[in-house]
């Protein structure tokens, strides 16, 4: 392995991992309020100014019962100016009801059944021998890399998204908040 290999991997799991200040939080603050860990994921979303897009999305696509319920689920979840980075009029025409299935499609694709922690994710792109490939809820998959000292997934479509928080935890699995809407 190579000294340049190590040293990007121990930077990545020094960024992603717990012993960094910003992501050893208990109750990090998401959009102005705190993200409890007893709480489940829609619980403290609902809460996240940064995130009302995403929950109105979540309602609109019926799956409020689903991400509140035992999990473990791992969510890449879209701040509000991810959405803005999408086609004028895109989000609109998601809401509608008669895309329903659309949006449930995208949405699923931000989820990843079970807990994976940034320290996790980390470990699987180190053994990926510099990328890892995490299955979504929805069927398809995204890749994830370090660019420099932050943890990017590319998409089916070949977008990227950075996560710029990790590890938020949640009584059903783990946030990580996006910049960027993840396309299947």
């Amino acid at each position: 392995m190579s000294y340049l290999f190590r040293t990007s991997i121990a930077a990545a799991a020094l960024v992603l991992g717990t012993g960094s200040a910003a992501y050893a939080q208990r109750n990090p603050n998401v959009g102005g309020a705190p993200m409890y860990a007893n709480k489940n994921i829609v619980e403290n979303a609902v809460n996240s100014k940064d995130h009302t897009t995403l929950v109105a999305a979540v309602k609109a696509a019926g799956l409020v019962e689903t991400l509140s319920g035992p999990g473990p689920f791992t969510v890449f979840a879209p701040r509000n100016a991810a959405f803005t980075k999408l086609p004028a009029g895109t989000v609109d025409t998601l809401l509608k009801p008669e895309n329903k299935g659309t949006l449930t499609t995208v949405l699923t694709y931000h989820v990843v059944p079970g807990t994976m922690t940034s320290k996790s994710i980390a470990k699987a792109i180190k053994a990926g021998r510099g990328s890892a490939t995490l299955t979504t809820v929805q069927g398809g998959t995204l890749r994830a890399t370090m660019m420099g000292k932050r943890l990017m997934l590319t998409d089916a479509k070949g977008g990227t998204s950075h996560v710029t928080i990790a590890d938020v935890m949640q009584s059903n699995g783990v946030i990580h908040v996006v910049d960027t809407v993840l396309m299947p």
